[in-house]
């Protein structure tokens, strides 16, 4: 059975960083894309970054700059680097995978059919 677990989440002030980690487990083929996306109460779940399998990787102009997304390939594992943040960033974090092509999956969680739990991240002003 194939699973994403996401940690890293935490309470940080405004201008601060984390980095959030999402391990794979039960995957048998090498996703074509990963991605991660977040929701806020009340609002969307909204695409974040992705990166395929060449390490080819967008971002949603909202973190532009100041969020890197990384594959470990050795550790199968994911991570978002999130500096500078703000009081925006606050939101539930999501790690996600697909079989698709990131250009055909773009940003839209309807694309991604494996997800991991979530990690809450929090950021004060």
């Amino acid at each position: 059975q194939v699973s994403l677990a996401e940690s890293g989440g935490g309470s940080v002030q405004a201008g601060g960083s984390l980095r959030l980690s999402c391990a794979r487990s039960g995957f048998t083929y090498s996703s074509q894309c990963m991605a991660w996306f977040r929701q806020a109460p009340g609002k969307e779940r909204e695409g974040v970054a992705y990166i395929d399998r060449y390490g080819k990787t967008k971002y949603h102009d909202h973190v532009k700059g100041r969020f890197t997304i990384l594959k470990d390939y050795g550790n199968n594992a994911l991570y978002l680097q999130m500096n500078d943040l703000k009081s925006e960033d606050t939101a539930m974090y999501y790690c996600a995978a697909t079989g698709s092509y990131c250009e055909l999956s773009a940003l839209i969680p309807t694309s991604f059919t494996v997800w991991g739990q979530g990690t809450q991240v929090t950021v004060s002003s």
